[in-house]
Parts: C-alpha cells; structure tokens; sequence
C-alpha cells in the first residue's frame, strides 16, 4: 500500500465512516461473485493490497474450496525512500515475509496457494502499463473470477493496475470485479465520486473481522512511520479501524 496523508489530528469526516450510502448498498453472497468451481485471482500492487482489498473474501472463498491465485505485483521495496531503519535492500525481502505472514493469519492454505511475484517497481508502474497488462494477461484462463484496486483509486499504482488486471481479464475471458481502497478515506463530500450502483456489500462474520484485522497487523514495515524523514505510516491508525468493519464491497 502507498502512504495517504491521514493525520488523525484534523481528520474530516470521510466516506468509509459517514457516506449514507453505505446503508443502501445490496448485500452480495460469495456464491454470486464467485461461481461454484471457479478460480478466484487477486492482484495485488503492493504487498498488504491483497489483505485490506479482499481479506475477508479470500478467507470465505478458501473455506469453499475454491481454488486461488494471488498476484503480487510490487515487492514494495521502495515505499520508505530515505529511510534509515527500512532501506530497499532490506525491504526487498521483509515485505514478503510479511506476506507470507499475513496470508497464514487468514488460514489460507499455503501449500496449494499459487501466488506469483511480478517484480515490478512501485512508484512506475503507470510507466509500464502494457507490459503489466502483458504480465498479468499470462496468468489469467477463461472463467476467472479476479479482483484487484479501483482504476479510479487516487493512488497512480492502485489505478495503472486496475486499468491492467480489467484489460487482461477481458483478454483472458475472465470477469473482472474492481474494490476501492483509499477511496473511502476520501471527504465525505466526494461521495459523488463512487459509483455506488456498481457497489455490492459482502457481510463478514465476527471471526473472519478478526482474523482480517490480525492478519493486517502482520505488515510490520508499515504500522509505524519515521517522524525524522518525514514519513507517515502507511497503515494509519484510520485504516485499521476500517477493517473491523463487518464487511467488504466490491463493485461489479
């Protein structure tokens, strides 16, 4: 994930916490998004992206036994420029560990999970935007279910890979479903901004929320920023607090 300005001294009301729309929106079952026997493939800018995005699905789809994919496009080395405690090099390898980490917090079954690095580089990748699509597009088959970031996100990495993972699943003959992220830390009064008639609510049980938020707690790199360079957490506190919710929304 890439840091938003979320200082939690003069935050404003925002969408996630205030939008009446939340209320409204029709509730989803995971059979309706993912049919019986179907793959299910997640794609991830940047490490964590899986987790705040689809936690709670993927938690539900592998109770179901469906099968899963997860891509991982960024290793998201270069989220901490000039810092001292986590450099690139060191970040290069922490960050998937903390994958690794997370993804066991959530129960899913390490030993038949496909999950592919794509070794990108974070912060760019609007620049290689074709060959992203080119990338992913390999990875994708007929009947694929696939969920990645918003193509209107405000983050550049978060869109450049919505915009891909729609284009290559289209290639693909998969369905592509897209899931905000920072969206819903923007002002409540953007709430025009959403396309709420695309959204659809997945309800969460009280062990699936829990699993989720510990799960989140696993991206030890971003739970603190570094005052001294003038680097915020990239999992504010807000953030947290977000994944509590009892539930997850998707736009179809």
């Amino acid at each position: 994930m890439k840091p938003l300005s979320l200082n939690e001294q003069r935050l404003p009301a925002q969408i996630w916490n205030s939008a009446p729309q939340l209320d409204h929106i029709p509730v989803i079952n995971t059979q309706s998004l993912v049919p019986a026997g179907a793959r299910a493939v997640v794609i991830a800018p940047h490490p964590g992206d899986e987790v705040v995005t689809c936690g709670g699905l993927l938690q539900l789809l592998s109770g179901l036994g469906h099968p899963l994919q997860l891509l991982s496009i960024t290793d998201g080395s270069a989220s901490h420029p000039g810092s001292r405690q986590w450099s690139e090099k060191r970040l290069s390898v922490f960050r998937p560990q903390e994958s690794v980490e997370a993804l066991r917090r959530l129960g899913l079954p390490m030993h038949s999970l496909k999950w592919v690095r794509g070794g990108f580089a974070d912060n760019a990748l609007i620049e290689h935007e074709p060959q992203l699509t080119d990338f992913i597009t390999r990875y994708l088959r007929p009947g694929d279910v696939v969920f990645s970031t918003w193509c209107e996100d405000g983050n550049p990495d978060h869109e450049a890979v919505g915009r891909a993972s729609a284009k290559a699943a289209h290639r693909a003959g998969a369905t592509f479903h897209d899931v905000p992220v920072w969206a819903w830390h923007w002002p409540e009064r953007d709430h025009g901004l959403i396309p709420w008639e695309r959204a659809r609510k997945l309800r969460l049980d009280t062990w699936t929320v829990a699993r989720k938020s510990h799960a989140t707690h696993a991206y030890a790199s971003q739970l603190n920023g570094e005052p001294a360079v003038g680097l915020e957490p990239l999992l504010p506190k807000v953030i947290l607090e977000r994944m509590r919710l009892p539930y997850e929304i998707v736009f179809v």
